[in-house]
Order: structure tokens, then sequence, then C-alpha cells
């Protein structure tokens, strides 16, 4: 599940420059989306880029249906990612709902013909607001809930009933609260609309969506069976726009279902001065796992893309690619024995500067000799394009 932050910036914060602050710390944060009213949507494009759900009241913001192009001479578009009821109406209870909805503007509005993202805004009143959630969730491409006093029982209900045809952001007012949030349930909400002026808040929030969007990989020791020299090959060095701590890797081997962990070069050398952004990761033919679970070759790695960065305990997260290094080495072909008793391969520059996990701790490919025990992640499956898939492939 791709998990988001939104932060509520509408009139309901202050003035322009209130709200402005607010969409200046999402943006700097790395939010994915801020809720203002409609009339701001220019003055956001103005600041950043950023997906902009408005608030549908009387203002003159630009739907998607109702025009040919956005773009315009004069400056920046108004035309909102997603329009948004709910304020000032049923939603917030500025108009008592209906008896049965079946007359709700809001409702009319959502069902409105149009290629655009639709949004309903449900103050948890009571249960009836909770039944109205439910039936808006069944035209709306985001449901956003916002509970008086923060509750778990009014989220649990909702992430219990609404299915996979809807968003549900919950609303907040703390990275604390967002993180209960994600975990409800043990499924939580697809995302939060923040509701603090904080910037630290909404960086923390930030944060905690990343966190919760990591996998925790139960990595393994592989015995080691042979290393050999093999001649030279095309290395690749993944040098990344990010630091990587001491105990951080990448993944990559040979083989698919064995991807052995290689450290980051953040240790000192008598050699060369440590490079805390790179990974020495294999020759051009390995594979590297990608932050969504799937694989790349090394070969296709391109200033921008992701990669997975694992630390020693089998905790994740993504880092961007800022170059990638080909050069010719001399390697060595590391043949492994795993717990389940596969055989798995990868080949690794002949270098004392790469380093590997072993049980033992950090230690060089120059060092390793059979019986060595070091760290991969294993899983018993095969791949097609970089997708695990059931069908027996045979790699060797």
């Amino acid at each position: 599940m791709t998990r988001t932050v939104w932060v509520k910036a509408d009139d309901a914060v202050g003035d322009w420059d209130d709200r402005r602050a607010r969409i200046t710390a999402a943006l700097e944060a790395g939010a994915d989306w801020v809720l203002v009213d409609e009339d701001d949507v220019g003055r956001v494009r103005e600041l950043g880029d950023i997906n902009v759900a408005a608030f549908r009241t009387d203002g003159d913001v630009t739907l998607v249906d109702d025009i040919d192009d956005a773009e315009s001479d004069d400056g920046p578009s108004t035309q909102a990612d997603a329009i948004v009821v709910g304020k000032d109406g049923e939603g917030d209870a500025t108009i008592d709902l209906p008896e049965d909805f079946s007359g709700s503007a809001d409702l009319s509005t959502l069902r409105r013909d149009g290629d655009f993202e639709r949004g309903a805004y449900v103050r948890i009143l009571g249960k009836e607001y909770e039944h109205f959630a439910e039936t808006a969730a069944e035209e709306a491409d985001h449901t956003i809930v916002v509970g008086e006093d923060w509750t778990i029982i009014p989220l649990e209900n909702l992430i219990a009933r609404i299915g996979e045809e809807t968003d549900l952001v919950a609303g907040v007012t703390s990275a604390e609260e967002a993180k209960t949030a994600f975990e409800t349930l043990e499924i939580g909400s697809d995302a939060v609309l923040l509701d603090s002026d904080d910037p630290d808040e909404i960086r923390k929030t930030v944060e905690v969506r990343d966190e919760a969007a990591r996998e925790s990989l139960d990595l393994e020791y592989a015995e080691v069976l042979d290393v050999e020299r093999a001649g030279s090959a095309d290395r690749v060095c993944v040098d990344t726009g990010n630091l990587l701590e001491h105990d951080e890797g990448m993944l990559v081997g040979s083989m698919s279902r064995g991807l052995v962990f290689v450290h980051a070069e953040t240790a000192e050398s008598p050699y060369v001065a440590s490079r805390p952004f790179r990974v020495n990761a294999g020759a051009v033919h390995a594979y590297i796992r990608t932050p969504d679970g799937g694989t790349k070759y090394l070969a296709g790695l391109q200033s921008g893309d992701e990669v997975q960065v694992v630390d020693t305990d089998g905790n994740t997260r993504e880092a961007i690619v800022g170059r990638v290094k080909i050069e010719q080495r001399p390697m060595f072909r590391i043949a492994l024995e795993t717990e389940s008793g596969d055989r798995v391969e990868t080949l690794l520059q002949n270098a004392e500067t790469i380093k590997v996990a072993a049980k033992e701790g950090r230690k060089a490919v120059t060092d390793l000799e059979a019986g060595d025990e070091i760290m991969l992640y294993y899983e018993d499956t095969a791949r097609h394009f970089g997708e695990a898939v059931d069908e027996s492939i045979i790699e060797k």
C-alpha cells in the first residue's frame, strides 16, 4: 500500500500568510497533497509542484472537464488535481444530513460527470456521519474523515467497512496520531490529513509515512562454498544522492532468489577515502533490489532511479541513484549455499574496499574463504522482468 500525507491549508488555518507557511512547509517536507480553498489553487501552483485538492465552494477553480487546455499565458493554472465536497455542506454539518442521503447535494456533486478526481470531506460527529462517509466512499476517489476528538473506534469501523474503491484519509493533528492511523487494524488508513502549523510536525509526519511504507526483510546467512578469480568484467558502482549509514548496503546477486548484502563504502581505508554514498554492486548482469520489492539489472540503472537500501537488521529505505559508474575491473565469483541447501552465486570486484556482512562482522571480499558465512536475502521464487512469478526457472 502506498501511503500519502495531505496538509490542510484552507481559510480555517488563517490568512494567506499563514496558509502559505503551511504549504511551503509541506513542499519542503515532501508531503503529497495540500488541501486548500479553490481560490488558492493558482497561488499554490506558484509556490511549487505538489498535488492540490480544492474544497468546492463558490470560487473560480478550473476543473478538468471545464477546460480544453489548463495552461495559460496569464499565469499558473488554477486547475485542481481533485475537488473535495463537504465543507460548508452536509459533510461538516453546516447543512443537516438528509435522512436517507439520496438528496445530498454533496453526493450529487461527487456523481457529476467529468475526468477529475473527487474527494469527500466528512466530520465524524456521530454514527450517521460514519454511514454518510461510507456512502460517499462509493463515489469518491478520496474519502477524508475528521474526528472532533481523535479516536480510534470510528476509524476502525471505516477501515473495516470501506473497500478499495476509495483512499481513506484520516484527519490528524500530529505525527504520533498519523502513526496510529497508519497502523489501525494492522491495515491502516491510506493517507492522513495533517492539521498543524508546526513545520517539524509536518516533516515528522512525512517520515512516519515513509516508515509505514517500508519493508522489513528477513535476512539470513549462507555458507561460502567457493571464492575464485573470474577475470575482468564490467563492474557497476551505484552512487546515490543519499548518505548511507555504516550498517547499510544493498542487495545484489547473479540470481534474483539469492541477493547478497554488500556494504556501502562507509569504512575508512588506507587505500582510498570512504564514499558513504556508494555501493560497489557487482557486474552489469546482476540484479539489485528496488523499493517496490522487485529487481532491476545493474546495467539498466540510471540517474533518478530508486534503489532499496537495507541495514543488517533488515530495515529498508529508498535511495535515489545519482550516478552509475561502469568500469572494467577484475572480479571474484562467490558461490554460496543457503540455509535451505540452494546454491546461489554473484560476481563482486576483487578489491579490499568491497565488504560483505559476515557472521563475525564486516569482511572484505578479498579475505573471504570457503566456510565463511555471509548475509543475504533469499526468497524461493522466480522473476520475470523483475516481478516475482510462479514458474520454474533454472539459474546457474
